[in-house]
């Protein structure tokens, strides 16, 4: 009995990942894999047979599944092969959709550099305390007016660290009004980035550690809440001015590098809004983060 024919959809797929695959193979040269030249070459780039080995497969199952025959194939195998051919971010997700139609778990990153343009977007914003994390809650890069409010250059660099600072840091603590309601929802939305970068050692490490030193975080990490959604309105306390109400926003800098800019204003019914935008440039605290 004779296998049905692939949906014409499932079909165009498999042949996009043979060009893909191809193309991307052709691209490497053996010394760029610190490869022996080899005998005359009639194609460009790497044979199959050097990608099958690095890769740490067969021959013949890696042509099978360049030529994008109906063959599984495993995450490990794939992070293997996009190691070999050297692919970036996006093309490493390209990969996984056209091999699995799903993307890849994500990769966390400690320390990411911001793109010049964005550093002066946050200056531009001086009543606005804006931040920019990664996808481990690192805090990259700030503007004054964030500095000022949440005190992100006080911190150790290695401690410089959202969720850390939320969980262990008093000062954080007190600045957000109705804390023990705030948190837990803050700490769902970071499992759901937690999820997303299984197996990402240093997400993994930071996890570790504060349940070790915060009980707090402990006990509400282990209910596994994913619904406690942040919702756009969060009071701060602001010495000298007291509780303000903020609303604030979450925008995708650079996708590929899972940066993400948070953004503070004050709420349109805010009486403090005018006192809060002179207080925060008096004397103003300096942006910060890693060059760009």
């Amino acid at each position: 009995m004779t296998a049905p024919a692939p949906a014409p959809r499932l079909a165009r797929t498999r042949a996009d990942l043979s060009e893909f695959l191809r193309l991307r193979r052709e691209r490497l040269s053996p010394a760029d894999l610190g490869l022996p030249p080899g005998r005359r070459r009639r194609t460009p780039g790497l044979r199959r047979e050097e990608v099958a080995a690095l890769a740490g497969v067969g021959l013949a199952w890696y042509t099978w599944f360049e030529q994008g025959r109906n063959i599984s194939v495993s995450a490990a195998f794939l992070e293997n092969l996009a190691r070999v051919l050297r692919l970036d971010d996006a093309e490493r997700r390209h990969l996984y959709l056209l091999a699995h139609q799903r993307p890849p778990a994500e990769t966390g990153r400690t320390w990411c550099t911001v793109p010049a343009q964005v550093r002066r977007l946050m200056d531009d914003l001086p009543t606005r305390p804006a931040y920019i994390l990664n996808l481990r809650w690192d805090v990259v890069l700030w503007n004054a007016a964030a500095d000022k409010v949440f005190g992100f250059s006080a911190q150790a660099p290695g401690r410089r660290n959202l969720l850390w600072m939320l969980f262990v840091d008093p000062a954080m603590r007190t600045r957000f009004v109705d804390w023990a309601a705030q948190a837990p929802r803050m700490l769902s939305s970071f499992r759901r980035d937690f999820a997303s970068a299984a197996g990402v050692s240093d997400i993994a490490e930071l996890v570790d550690e504060l349940e070790r030193v915060s009980p707090d975080f402990q006990s509400w990490w282990r209910e596994h809440d994913v619904h406690g959604a942040c919702m756009g309105l969060r009071s701060l306390h602001v010495e000298p001015l007291g509780d303000i109400a903020f609303e604030h926003a979450t925008l995708s800098v650079d996708e590929s590098r899972h940066l993400r800019l948070v953004v503070y204003a004050p709420a349109p019914d805010e009486p403090k809004a005018a006192d809060f935008a002179r207080w925060v440039q008096a004397s103003p605290a300096a942006s910060g983060g890693p060059a760009g």
